[in-house]
């Protein structure tokens, strides 16, 4: 009975390994303002992602001087 392989995984599979993104900026006559705006709201939700974060971590930091 042959034995099965299993499939291989293709390097974007893992999401662990950081990502090499390029960018190429191409001057237009007129701007695409949708995919602009959705760029810049995704960038101010990463932000707004990020900081809640940090905040979640600093609450979650036992106080050492509070005696109750």
């Amino acid at each position: 009975m042959p034995t099965q392989k299993k499939p291989r995984r293709s390097r974007a599979a893992n999401p662990r390994q950081d990502r090499h993104v390029v960018v190429y900026g191409i001057q237009r006559e007129k701007p695409d303002l949708r995919k602009l705006s959705r760029a810049v709201i995704a960038m101010a939700q990463a932000e707004a992602e990020r900081e809640a974060q940090a905040q979640h971590e600093t609450n979650l930091r036992p106080r050492g001087d509070r005696h109750d």
